[in-house]
């Protein structure tokens, strides 16, 4: 004997435009960018700049050595807090981490910041979701649609050959 029980399923239809989709990616970019103000009307003392895609950084400790430039391998340390101020990652101690400028799987908004960087200088860089990890997050403490604020230090760098 077989039975079998199948109920009829309903097809639902969307009718999401192409202007609504932008929109609500308006909507959004807009409120992550009044999370930054506000974020940053909190720290008046920083001296922050920003750039054409939307990152703000903020040198506070000045360095003396070569200016980080794209398929330099730069080493670094850094910690990545949320605008919480909740821990996501960080190296310890002397832990550095390294990687190669503009050719690595790293934020872009850390590959952005990095190159307004000079070996010892210290950063604080707001990255807005666009260029962290975006709509997914990272599948792991960074949730979707979420500002990062990456304090970098860089330690040094490695010459393109």
């Amino acid at each position: 004997m077989v039975v079998s029980c199948q109920s009829k399923k309903e097809e639902v239809k969307v009718n999401w435009t192409q202007e609504q989709s932008s929109n609500f990616g308006k909507e959004l970019a807009f409120e992550e960018d009044m999370n930054i103000r506000m974020y940053l009307d909190q720290r008046k003392s920083w001296k922050v700049e920003e750039t054409g895609s939307g990152l703000r950084y903020y040198i506070y400790q000045k360095g003396n050595g070569p200016f980080a430039e794209s398929g330099m391998t730069a080493k670094v340390r850094f910690k990545i807090t949320l605008l919480t101020g909740e821990t996501c990652y960080e190296t310890k101690g002397e832990e550095v981490e390294s990687f190669k400028i503009d050719k690595s799987d790293i934020e872009t908004g850390v590959q952005e910041g990095i190159k307004k960087m000079r070996v010892g200088d210290k950063a604080k860089l707001i990255i807005p979701s666009h260029l962290g990890h975006g709509l997914a997050g990272d599948f792991d403490k960074i949730p979707p649609l979420t500002t990062i604020v990456v304090d970098l230090e860089l330690i040094s760098l490695k010459i393109k050959r």
